[in-house]
């Protein structure tokens, strides 16, 4: 088993492998913006440091946002394109999924997601499982944290600094890249495909008003 690890989804290009023993390689560069041009020299260097052929990787996680939209496109085109050429098994990851599990399984916990314009995208766990993801607006935001996961729900992610005082951030905000390549490990790839989770519909339009798939 080789499995290989991608998050472009922020600020950070990632890419990390883990071998058949056990260990884990990681690059990772804080780029800002470029993932596109940067994320394939990125993983070339890292499968040639590790002497891993690309046609011996099993399986293939890549973050599925939401996050930045140009950079969520980029990760998960080049995850399944690579999966695609080398017969890798091509799992999609949530980023909210991995904060939380980041954070810890201990009480309910709201993962953030600053959507911007007023607005987060909010996913409330508990006990290890996931409710529905919402769209929310700041206005609404700790009425509907009370209301998923009651008085003592504890909070993550880019959008808890968006909240008035009073809850407890964990302060968890940064994807880390073993937690991805762990969760490529446990996910089932059927259940969980490489599909894009966009915080809110592109704002680009193609010639004749129509929206870039």
């Amino acid at each position: 088993m080789n499995w290989l690890a991608i998050d472009t989804t922020g600020e950070h290009c990632t890419a990390a492998l883990r071998l058949p023993d056990g260990r884990d390689h990681v690059r990772s560069d804080r780029i800002g913006r470029g993932h596109a041009e940067y994320l394939a020299p990125l993983v070339e260097a890292l499968l040639a440091d590790t002497s891993t052929p690309a046609t011996e990787l099993s399986r293939i996680g890549v973050t599925i946002g939401p996050g930045s939209f140009a950079g969520t496109r980029v990760g998960v085109a080049f995850a399944r394109g690579l999966a695609l050429a080398c017969g890798a098994e091509c799992v999609g990851i949530s980023n909210l999924s991995v904060l939380a599990r980041q954070a810890g399984p201990d009480g309910p916990l709201a993962v953030l997601h600053d959507a911007r314009r007023g607005e987060v995208i909010l996913q409330v766990w508990q006990d290890g499982a996931g409710g529905a993801t919402e769209r929310v607006g700041l206005a609404e935001l700790a009425d509907r944290i009370a209301e998923r996961g009651g008085p003592m729900c504890k909070v993550t992610g880019s959008g808890a600094a968006l909240l008035p005082p009073g809850f407890t951030d964990l302060g968890v905000a940064v994807i880390d890249p073993r937690v991805v390549l762990a969760m490529t490990g446990e996910l089932d790839p059927k259940a969980n495909p490489p599909t894009p989770f966009y915080a809110r519909p592109p704002d680009a339009k193609l010639p004749g008003g129509v929206a870039p798939a």
